[in-house]
């Protein structure tokens, strides 16, 4: 007899529509849903304890999502959209100067004229609400762990994992079977490299004939200014130092209400050199004379850090498979010159609401909603990444002074004609595949933290307010611990003790041997792990329900 027969039965719940995830996507989608049918039984299953809890962005918004969705928003006095932008600048740094660009010669999509500074996590609190008073089922701390599907290999809806299984496996005292929570249709609104949508990518085959999913690290932090040093409104963006030229990534400043500015670094994974050290690269482009007077006298409140999605129009699995759809990041919907997704990510949970309640209406129930596949391109999210499709794809092949260049020049030829001289470019490898050995690189020397401006992962760890039982089964998973060892670290030295953001990755000596550690209890859900590891050999799953950071206004 199996653990799992010998388990009492799971509870079981139906509903018209199971929404996993409540992001910007999901929350969108089931709002939608109700609007376009009242009668419909909408639920939003939550991992975070609260939602907004794990939302992090940078995040500059265009409103056109909400205004698609919510269109009277604007005349509410509790909105989230406070600090509309004044001010666009670009910088390209160097070592000891910055070059500010043109905002003439930039493409019109990247002006942020009419874009608005904010904090995602409290636009998910908002549109939350507008949920629930709409009559959706909002239930946050429950982590969807499993899949579930009907004979016909259909997905028929999700499973919650079981609370207080101890870390041998077995239900401790506290032990709670999950729930199943079944529908006719199951949105999967994770985010970034979600482990339901990973599972159904791989069941169904969705990225067929796709570009492989490129992602970045986006780390970022929250600081109260001095008055002197604050400009609401004022969005900067800036790509160079400390990066090389052969790596990807860039940076952001935006200026909240209340002296706050939010302040973020992003990588791009495909870097070569396993030495790379993303949040020190973060750390030290926070001491560059263009940007540290900034910060002078200030205080840092608030740090965290998450995979981006970057392969874009051409990276987008199928997103229609039997009995739901991706939606959001879990689809891969991210603009990466615009910096941008959480548009997209609203627009999608809409179109995906109102197809799947036209198929409901149409007594449909578990089959393949191919309308959602089958406009999303001819549609204003189609239209929105297309013209960018080739940004990243030539930054990666030409390095940051040619590949930007000639990415502008891309925007500009599909912005004014509507064709690109290079067609659709492929990104060819993934991200891991894109690790080189360590024999081929020199190591990169940090500066110390200072406390001040700079400081370590343990002490920013502490400031996402990121908890974790620690009696619980690890939720990293190392699928063959001797690969690891004789491949992540005697080949690559050990690149999961510098790209994790949360210092989850130790190599310990003990007997005379190294040992990987992992420490699980720091894990930020950010997902660079099962996206970098040079063998994808760490694979990501949600920990109990309710687990993992809680940022305020991130």
């Amino acid at each position: 007899m199996s653990e799992r027969q010998e388990m009492p039965e799971r509870e079981s719940m139906d509903f018209d529509v199971v929404v996993v995830g409540a992001g910007p996507a999901g929350l969108s989608a089931a709002i939608r849903l109700k609007q376009v049918n009242p009668e419909l039984t909408v639920v939003v299953l939550e991992k975070g304890g609260e939602v907004g809890a794990h939302i992090l962005s940078g995040a500059v918004v265009d409103p056109c999502g909400v205004d698609a969705l919510l269109p009277g928003w604007r005349d509410e006095a509790d909105h989230p959209f406070k600090t509309e932008v004044t001010e666009d600048q670009f910088l390209l740094l160097g070592p000891a100067g910055s070059l500010r660009l043109p905002n003439f010669a930039m493409p019109p999509l990247m002006n942020n004229h009419g874009n608005y500074i904010v904090s995602l996590g409290n636009v998910c609190r908002w549109l939350a609400g507008k949920a629930e008073e709409l009559g959706v089922e909002i239930y946050p701390g429950f982590a969807a762990t499993e899949v579930l599907y009907n004979e016909e290999g259909a997905v028929v809806g999700v499973a919650t994992g079981d609370m207080g299984i101890e870390k041998n496996g077995e239900p401790g005292p506290n032990f709670a079977r999950g729930m199943e929570l079944r529908g006719k249709y199951v949105l999967i609104g994770e985010g970034v490299r979600g482990s339901l949508a990973k599972q159904l990518i791989a069941r169904y085959d969705l990225q067929k004939d796709r570009e492989p999913q490129k992602y970045g690290i986006g780390i970022k932090e929250l600081w109260q200014v001095k008055p002197e040093n604050h400009k609401q409104g004022l969005v900067q963006h800036s790509f160079g130092w400390p990066l090389g030229l052969s790596t990807g990534g860039g940076s952001f400043l935006y200026h909240l209400e209340d002296n706050t500015v939010a302040v973020g670094f992003v990588v791009h994974l495909n870097y070569k050199n396993p030495y790379l050290y993303p949040f020190e690269e973060f750390q030290r482009f926070k001491t560059h004379p263009a940007i540290r007077g900034t910060f002078e006298g200030g205080k840092r409140l608030s740090y965290g850090a998450r995979a981006i999605t970057e392969g874009g129009y051409q990276s987008v699995p199928k997103l229609t498979f039997p009995g739901g759809a991706l939606i959001g990041c879990s689809a891969g919907f991210v603009n990466v010159p615009r910096i941008k997704g959480s548009h997209n990510a609203v627009l999608s949970g809409k179109a995906a609401a109102e197809k799947i309640a036209a198929a409901i209406a149409a007594g449909r129930a578990n089959d393949e909603v191919v309308e959602i596949e089958n406009e999303w391109r001819a549609g204003p999210i189609g239209q929105d990444l297309k013209r960018v499709r080739n940004v990243k794809p030539l930054w990666s092949k030409l390095g940051t002074v040619a590949g930007v260049a000639l990415g502008g020049l891309d925007m500009w030829t599909n912005q004014l004609f509507g064709f690109s001289f290079f067609g659709t470019l492929k990104h060819g490898k993934t991200d891991a595949q894109s690790l080189e050995p360590a024999a081929k690189h020199k190591k990169i020397a940090y500066p110390k933290p200072d406390g001040v401006l700079t400081f370590d992962r343990l002490s920013s760890v502490f400031l996402s307010n990121t908890n974790h039982e620690e009696d619980q089964p690890v939720h990293l998973k190392v699928k063959d611990m001797e690969l690891q060892k004789r491949s992540e670290h005697d080949i690559y030295a050990g690149p999961s003790t510098r790209y994790c953001p949360a210092g989850v990755y130790e190599w310990v000596e003990k007997d005379g041997e190294e040992v990987f550690v992992i420490n699980a209890q720091n894990c930020v859900h950010c997902k660079t792990c099962d996206i970098k590891d040079p063998n994808g050999n760490i694979t990501w799953v949600p920990p109990q329900g309710g687990e993992g950071p809680v940022y305020p206004n991130m």
